[in-house]
């Protein structure tokens, strides 16, 4: 293959000979998309009507080149490790893939794809025993609304009858839903995956929906966000879901067997609804969302050292460049402002002088993409509810 003046031209050669497998997130039986051993997406689409199609990925497009019958086929530059979201553009119109299994981001359903990685064997399905990921529905009374979570709970949960567990609540970012976290998170694998090896505490994990809106006309804040953009969904956690989850699972109902994290935006939401809920989580992981600084603690009377159990802060080592998935320069690092450079140091030093059990985490050559919050979250995880 050979790719001139930005069109893949394909040559008589089979992709399997340079290094082209199918993707693991493909539907079942399906050969495409595929994915080379340094990252490179290929991508293969029947549009015979169409004038011009081109490939969407990380914030980049591709010209495609169309082939006989109709076929429009192209190749993006390596990607990072890990999960992405991407999309065909045919005729300026937005397509999902129909080989790529579906997931939901950026505020819809459409196509995702499995760049493998170095590491994978943290997330992968093994031969280990599993825990079960329920769909929860609810009707919330902040909300008016029916509502659904969805629910891990570790292997043996259902045996062991008189057990109690400790509940993490794992947010999703913007655009994201509840159905993050099992799918493109993988979070219940890699509990599973830690459980085996015996390096974390069994607990469940709660995965609710912390998208927001606001009337038109509210103010912004000094964050410059909508001022009480929590609000709702931070009541909508204390007065719904944690009764909820308390009523009809074996939890440890109580401040110190809690814990409250989120990446992107719903890192941001547990900032907020952590400061402010002090006696309700005890442990605080944020995943690519800001950080919790010695203003917010000083601020904050009641989240001190003695109440809070650990406070964690990850991040890509791209998104210190200030890069959010942009795709990579000759030199393999992105373009970018620097406003996300020092969070995760500069916090965690100040919370550790103040007395906080504070730990950061730099996610190796990935940016504000999932495979920078599976590894925070393996990180975290370990690290939860020891007594």
């Amino acid at each position: 293959m050979s790719l001139m003046c930005g069109v893949l031209t394909v040559n008589a050669q089979n992709p399997a000979d340079v290094g082209f497998k199918p993707a693991s997130s493909n539907q079942p039986g399906k050969l495409y998309p595929q994915v080379s051993v340094d990252g490179r997406v290929l991508v293969n689409l029947p549009a015979p009507e169409a004038l011009k199609v081109q490939l969407e990925i990380s914030g980049k497009r591709y010209e495609l080149a169309k082939g006989e019958k109709g076929v429009w086929t192209g190749e993006s530059q390596p990607q990072d490790e890990g999960f992405h979201m991407y999309q065909f553009i045919v005729d300026g119109v937005k397509v999902a893939d129909p080989g790529s299994s579906s997931f939901y981001d950026d505020g819809h359903w459409g196509s995702g794809i499995e760049v493998p990685a170095k590491d994978e064997a943290f997330y992968a399905l093994k031969d280990v025993p599993h825990g079960h990921v329920r769909e929860q529905l609810y009707f919330s009374k902040v909300n008016n609304a029916w509502r659904r979570c969805y629910v891990y709970t570790p292997p043996g949960y259902d045996r062991n009858v008189k057990e109690r567990f400790p509940v993490l609540y794992l947010q999703h970012g913007g655009g994201g839903n509840e159905t993050g976290w099992p799918n493109q998170g993988r979070a219940n694998l890699i509990m599973d995956n830690l459980l085996a090896e015996g390096s974390a505490k069994p607990f469940i994990i709660v995965m609710d929906n912390g998208t927001w809106s606001m009337p038109p006309g509210t103010p912004n804040g000094p964050d410059g966000l909508p001022l009480g953009w929590t609000d709702k969904f931070r009541r909508t956690l204390t007065e719904d879901v944690i009764p909820l989850i308390d009523k009809n699972y074996r939890t440890k109902a109580d401040q110190t067997h809690r814990g409250l994290a989120g990446w992107s935006m719903g890192g941001m939401e547990t900032r907020l609804i952590a400061l402010k809920s002090p006696d309700v989580f005890a442990y605080i992981g944020m995943f690519s969302g800001g950080s919790i600084t010695m203003d917010d603690v000083n601020n904050s009377p009641g989240f001190t050292n003695k109440k809070i159990k650990l406070y964690f802060n990850g991040y890509g080592t791209r998104e210190l460049t200030g890069n959010l998935g942009g795709p990579p320069t000759p030199s393999g690092e992105r373009p970018g402002k620097d406003f996300f450079k020092g969070y995760p140091l500069e916090s965690v030093t100040a919370l550790k002088r103040a007395g906080f059990n504070a730990v950061s985490y730099l996610s190796p050559l990935t940016a504000h993409k999932w495979q920078s919050w599976r590894r925070s979250f393996h990180a975290f995880a370990p690290l939860l509810f020891k007594d």
